[in-house]
């Protein structure tokens, strides 16, 4: 290990941190986090359990005084996402991250940080160990492939868990307390591929569209940041009606919960049409970039000459691809009436390239209101109908709904407000949370979720606050001490 956090405090959990980053563990990978919490867990001397989804329960008696009070679970998620810098060679599978101290932030080099919920697991190892803190008995739930469709908390173990107080650890706003969530969902729409038989194009230029912030989809859907699939569509779009072309390829990101960063395609064209060609692209970044000039403003279009010729898909298949970028729904759909600023339903085309001997477009839905989440899946299957594509669905999950009354709650701001001299913000959150699926194992459950300031989430910009995380432990520490009964 590194050590590069070695002089940070408070010294465990930020070694922590650092020892988890050094295990790959992308979402659908985390056998290997898994079983080093088992082990971490079996060293402490406390009872542990990993399930067939590699989930881990760990549980640890109350401290003197406590043995009284019912269990307090503590809960975040062992999986991040992997998003790397294209010019960055990182591989997910096997290689450490590459951790940086920049002033008050830690970073990883060129790719995602996985603060995004690294961060609560950090928290939940360091109050394990730590045999001097005041507490309830602590059962630890540790889930994984949250990232994907939240598996892992679709498949906890009641049984494991008799604790009717739950802390969540996977927000990014210091201050912030949130007490509901979207529900969601992902759907795939898939083009049967289509080649030319015999192309009569002899160029093929690249074109790329970079230089966007991205982030989450849920988290960061209110900037209205560009969306690298959409501005592509819209550039095709704008050049099929001046040139004759064809689609070679198309490949964007890979993961739909994360806005689209970088976009590229490949076109077939006459040497006639390619002088034609650079003067649109000028113009769509020129437009394109006014347009985005405060959310994006180092967005790039840029066109170059590609030396190999890749085969080129049919004219029916480059239009039903340009067709579909345009009309699939994109970005935010709806603000809640209820809550002031809250973002109800969106939509994020996160996906867009050849999978599996198809051309798929794969999206994620959110919504707090589960009727308006199915009205745009209903869209969806629609306009896949009308494209004869084949359209499914996965990762559903459900929203996490508010209580009015929550001791947990109640409780948690007194203990801020002693702390820190003025109240916290009370929020619903557009991101999905496991909170929603945890409710429905373990009925009567009273949660609340917080955690320290991290930013631009799902890219390789992540970042997260150490001062914050230093405070939010020593909130987490002070509020489990105040937690006497329920």
């Amino acid at each position: 290990m590194a050590n590069v956090l070695k002089n940070l405090k408070p010294q465990n959990v930020f070694e922590y941190f650092e020892a988890i980053s050094s295990i790959p563990r992308g979402s659908g990978n985390e056998k290997a986090i898994s079983d080093y919490m088992i082990k971490f867990a079996k060293e402490q001397g406390l009872w542990a359990v990993q399930d067939e989804a590699y989930n881990v329960y760990i549980k640890k008696p109350a401290s003197t005084g406590y043995e009284h009070v019912p269990p307090v679970i503590l809960q975040g998620h062992m999986d991040m996402v992997c998003e790397k810098n294209k010019d960055v060679r990182h591989d997910f599978e096997k290689d450490a991250l590459k951790l940086s101290v920049d002033g008050d932030y830690i970073r990883a080099l060129g790719t995602t940080l996985g603060a995004d919920n690294g961060v609560a697991i950090a928290y939940q190892m360091a109050v394990l160990a730590d045999k001097q803190i005041k507490h309830p008995s602590l059962e630890i739930l540790m889930t994984t492939d949250e990232e994907r469709g939240m598996n892992g908390a679709s498949n906890i173990h009641p049984e494991y868990l008799e604790g009717r107080m739950l802390i969540n650890l996977d927000t990014d706003v210091e201050g912030e307390f949130l007490v509901s969530c979207a529900g969601g969902v992902k759907t795939s729409i898939d083009l049967k591929l289509d080649y030319a038989a015999d192309s009569k194009y002899q160029e093929r230029y690249r074109i790329t569209v970079s230089g966007l912030q991205g982030g989450h989809s849920g988290a960061d859907i209110h900037f209205e940041r560009a969306n690298a699939h959409i501005i592509m569509g819209r550039v095709l779009d704008l050049l099929r009606r001046s040139i004759d072309f064809n689609l070679c390829e198309l490949n964007g990101g890979g993961k739909d919960n994360v806005i689209t960063r970088e976009c590229e395609c490949v076109i077939a064209l006459e040497p006639s049409e390619v002088s034609l060609l650079k003067q649109l692209i000028i113009t769509c970044h020129t437009v394109i970039q006014k347009e985005y000039s405060i959310q994006d403003p180092l967005i790039s279009i840029t066109t170059n000459k590609e030396s190999e010729k890749p085969a080129v898909y049919s004219k029916k298949m480059t239009n039903d691809i340009i067709d579909l970028l345009i009309l699939i729904p994109n970005g935010i759909i709806g603000y809640s009436q209820s809550m002031k600023g809250l973002v109800e339903t969106s939509l994020n085309l996160g996906i867009v390239g050849e999978y599996e001997g198809s051309f798929r477009f794969g999206s994620a839905i959110r919504s707090s209101v589960p009727s308006r989440k199915q009205e745009l899946v209903n869209k969806l299957e629609v306009l896949s109908r009308r494209f004869d594509a084949s359209f499914s669905l996965s990762g559903d999950y459900p929203a996490w709904e508010y209580c009015d009354k929550s001791s947990l709650r109640e409780l948690a701001v007194s203990v801020y407000q002693e702390m820190y001299g003025c109240s916290p913000d009370i929020k619903s959150i557009h991101a999905g949370l496991e909170c929603g699926f945890i409710a429905q194992k373990l009925l009567g459950i009273d949660m609340i979720a917080f955690g320290p300031n991290v930013s631009d989430i799902h890219s390789p910009n992540e970042r997260v606050s150490i001062s914050s995380m230093a405070r939010v432990y020593e909130y987490l520490i002070k509020l489990l001490e105040k937690i006497t009964s329920y």
